[in-house]
């Protein structure tokens, strides 16, 4: 039975201000046609109703919907699937695009109820990692759980999957997430075991990673896999917003460069992709006004 807490309040830190707009090199070109991807990771348990509250800005914004893994809390079975995921972002389980996370995995065998919901819109075989295609963008889903799918590595089974997937792909902008981010402000939420997917990514010169874990907002520029700022790297957003709370900490020295952070940020992440470029704006839930945005032109 879902309960319903008094709103948690927001705090604002970083280098931004509350209604953000970020005006980098990519202007949206007239004729161009854009797909959307919408969606946050940290979703849904049965003792809050954030979720509730961001599963109904999906109802509003069209496109595929993704998910940055911990579907639910705070752990991932049938049950806590049935009741609370289900009546709220399981609403759009039919646009849905997910990752797996760790709490995903908790009290399960190697998350079985997390396969089972998704069935084929979570890949095949039960590995947790695939990929799939939307408008010009290839879009890449990895299982960061590293412990649980044979290793992360480049040798490992999803490190050579990765490599062949990526030598494939013909696409001039590409786009990955996966559960844990290898830089975050959140304390204990940086995890370094993903850094050989950002190291292949790079390589192919993909644009965008998208994490969740840490229980907030974060905005990167464009680094390398060491953390240096590049015009080539690869920017990192953190979308941990999806309705479950986290604390306020701020760890920066796991998050080089960051640009902005917002913690308890409850909302979603709209990023519009054209064949060249991308824009991106982080839409807030009833009642809160934060909000972040802007855009970039693919390698």
């Amino acid at each position: 039975m879902r309960k319903f807490g008094a709103p948690i309040a927001t705090i604002a830190l970083g280098v931004m201000a509350a209604c953000a707009m970020v005006a980098l090199s990519a202007v949206p070109v007239a004729g161009q046609t854009a797909v959307t991807l919408v969606g946050a990771g940290d979703i849904a348990s049965c003792s809050q109703n954030n979720d509730a509250a961001t599963a109904r800005l999906l109802g509003r914004i069209p496109g595929t919907v993704f998910t940055l893994g911990d579907n639910v809390y705070p752990y991932g079975t049938t049950q806590k699937f049935r009741d609370c995921y289900n009546p709220t972002w399981g609403r759009y389980k039919g646009r849905t695009r997910p990752a797996v996370g760790n709490h995903d995995y908790d009290r399960t065998t190697q998350a079985e109820p997390y396969f089972a919901y998704f069935g084929a819109r979570a890949g095949t075989g039960r590995r947790g990692y695939y990929s799939y295609d939307r408008g010009g963008w290839h879009v890449v889903v990895l299982n960061s759980n590293c412990d649980r799918i044979g290793g992360c590595g480049e040798t490992s089974a999803q490190g050579r999957w990765l490599k062949q997937d990526l030598n494939r792909n013909a696409s001039r902008c590409t786009l990955a997430y996966f559960h844990h981010p290898l830089y975050a402000s959140g304390n204990g939420t940086a995890t370094p075991q993903v850094r050989p997917f950002w190291n292949m990514l790079q390589r192919r010169n993909a644009d965008v990673i998208l994490a969740g874990h840490a229980h907030r907002y974060e905005r990167y520029p464009t680094m390398t896999p060491g953390g240096i700022r590049s015009e080539n790297g690869i920017r990192q957003f953190v979308v941990g917003t999806g309705g479950e709370p986290g604390g306020t900490e701020i760890d920066r020295e796991n998050a080089p460069n960051m640009q902005v952070v917002r913690p308890n940020a409850f909302g979603v992440l709209r990023l519009s992709l054209r064949p060249d470029s991308y824009s991106w704006r982080f839409v807030s839930a009833a009642g809160r006004t934060f909000t972040d945005s802007g855009t970039d032109r693919c390698h």
